[in-house]
């Protein structure tokens, strides 16, 4: 029999005769899923969003990734990354 078939059937046939199991990795999905959630809020603000249009955002990133270390902090569009302040 192919390897890959018996590690799947393996797999498949444990998780199909999990009693308590499937209880625990339902509990371990949530609390990942609110874990991500948590941290996308906290830690990635919408930094481009303050910016008006699709051209602003766009030079905004073009001036960040080709101009590395060298930002006015004065520019609306200066290192969006660095010269965030919420």
């Amino acid at each position: 029999m192919n390897p890959l078939k018996k590690i799947y059937r393996f797999y498949s046939e444990g998780f199909r005769a999990m009693t308590v199991g499937r209880t625990l990795w339902l509990v371990i999905i949530v609390k990942l899923l609110l874990m991500f959630a948590v941290i996308r809020l906290l830690f990635m603000p919408d930094i481009l969003g303050r910016l008006d249009s699709d051209a602003e955002r766009a030079e905004a990133v073009r001036h960040s990734l080709t101009t590395p270390g060298k930002h006015d902090s004065t520019s609306k569009t200066s290192c969006i990354w660095i010269s965030y302040q919420p």
